[in-house]
């Protein structure tokens, strides 16, 4: 059986957010462009270039502010009961 060869743990920091602002934008991205353009052929040439200026936006996004919403959870959420 071939592994995969993984990432080292010290960039789950980065790889986390990527793989989250890539999935979002897609999902996003295209909901906007299907209501806004309706289910047709245009609406599929215009996804892509809506999806990679959102994934832009995005991942710097959170790479800002994923540490911020640490905290406040932080802050929110108690500590589990031992």
């Amino acid at each position: 059986m071939t592994t995969i060869p993984r990432i080292p743990a010290r960039f789950a920091g980065i790889v986390m957010p990527l793989l989250l602002s890539v999935i979002m934008t897609c999902i996003i991205s295209g909901v906007s462009t299907f209501l806004a353009l309706g289910f047709s052929r245009e609406a599929l040439d215009a996804w892509p270039l809506a999806w990679a200026m959102s994934w832009v936006f995005a991942f710097p996004t959170l790479l800002v502010v994923l540490p911020i919403v640490r905290h406040l959870v932080s802050v929110l959420v108690a500590p589990p009961m031992r």
